[in-house]
């Protein structure tokens, strides 16, 4: 059963509106499964309209946040927020009890959460499935790097079960239930 996911997603309002659009549409469905989301706190951009979905449908979401950012005055202020310390605890946190990783486009800062936690993954540290949503050809570059990886033996062919690519944000339930298995014997599959 599917009870908490974390999301991964930009705070840009300059972006497409595909993009917005996407990351309200995740919103509602995640809302409209019963389902408790977890993302980064923020008010505008994909978080934004990732938190306006999920209010929309009526669902949970909490934002965890750095206190710094929320000084900032970077908090969504419609959603109740878990308040840290800084963004290790923050991707910590995101992390510890998520059924599914979901990572939506994003600048440095959704890369940087979305490649800790393949390399978690990999390294047999968590076993949730990581749903990469590839709105608009977005992760193309990044999956063509992860092939090239493994083509040059960075990484393992068996690597690649570590995500799902899904090209809509209404494929996500069923790109987590079906995501292949992984558990702590992945980690003699770390090196390459």
């Amino acid at each position: 059963m599917i009870s908490n996911i974390s999301v991964f997603c930009a705070s840009s309002q300059k972006v497409d509106p595909v993009y917005l659009q996407a990351a309200f549409e995740l919103g509602q469905l995640f809302s409209h499964h019963g389902i408790h989301v977890f993302y980064g706190g923020g008010a505008v951009g994909l978080m934004g309209r990732l938190a306006d979905g999920v209010m929309k449908g009526g669902g949970k979401i909490t934002g965890i946040i750095p206190q710094f950012m929320l000084d900032q005055g970077w908090g969504h202020p419609g959603i109740q927020h878990i308040v840290v310390q800084d963004i290790h605890e923050r991707k910590k946190k995101l992390a510890e009890n998520a059924d599914a990783l979901v990572a939506l486009p994003g600048g440095v800062g959704t890369m940087e959460e979305l490649l800790e936690m393949i390399t978690l993954k990999q390294l047999g540290q968590i076993f949730s499935p990581i749903v990469i949503v590839n709105i608009n050809a977005f992760f193309d570059p990044l999956l063509k790097l992860f092939d090239q990886m493994i083509k040059q033996h960075f990484m393992r062919e068996i690597h690649k079960n570590i995500w799902t690519v899904i090209q809509k944000p209404a494929h996500a339930i069923d790109a987590i239930r079906d995501a292949p298995g992984w558990d702590g014997s992945a980690i003699k599959y770390a090196p390459a």
